[in-house]
């Protein structure tokens, strides 16, 4: 069964669904139409793809998935997206502001649900990130940006792993399961 196929199309839950703000926390509380409401609100067109992976996003709260993790979860949802679908629509979301790239290592990319200001830690164990709430980092001593330029943003990555060297067995985005 498709994740699309969970819509009811009557005009009363439509209205009605149309006023829930955005974004959920609660899976039950993030409606096909908010998903759809959202990316028109952005200029993005609500193509089946779109709605699809925006429903698996957006429908369980803040969170950080790579695109391997979002793909699996399509698959298991049974939606026929290809891995280069999955990609190409994450760069459509953080391009318009739906989503928060966080790099954390050479081409390793997780993508953030909470376009908020804030910083990570990423953990090199299990290859997982959580926010770090902002008020808990201080940065300063800054340098002067360059002529003709200004920092738009910091950001802070905190690097975690196991203080007694052991490696944890499992990898979540497409190493090894253990």
């Amino acid at each position: 069964m498709s994740i699309l196929s969970l819509k009811d199309g009557s005009p009363a839950r439509a209205a009605h669904e149309e006023q829930i703000p955005w974004p959920q926390k609660a899976p039950a509380a993030c409606p096909i139409s908010a998903v759809k409401a959202r990316l028109r609100s952005v200029g993005l067109r609500p193509t089946r793809q779109r709605m699809a992976l925006g429903w698996l996003l957006f429908a369980k709260g803040d969170r950080h998935v790579s695109a391997e993790m979002l793909y699996e979860e399509a698959l298991r949802a049974r939606e026929p997206l290809s891995l280069a679908t999955v990609y190409n629509t994450l760069r459509q979301f953080s391009e318009a502001g739906l989503l928060r790239q966080v790099s954390v290592s050479g081409p390793k990319t997780f993508f953030d649900t909470n376009v908020s200001e804030h910083h990570h830690f990423y953990n090199e164990d299990d290859e997982t990130v959580v926010d770090i709430p902002g008020s808990q980092i201080e940065v300063t001593g800054l340098p002067a940006a360059p002529d003709g330029m200004m920092i738009a943003s910091v950001e802070v990555i905190v690097r975690l792993r196991r203080a007694d060297g052991v490696e944890t067995a499992t990898k979540v985005a497409g190493a090894r399961r253990t």
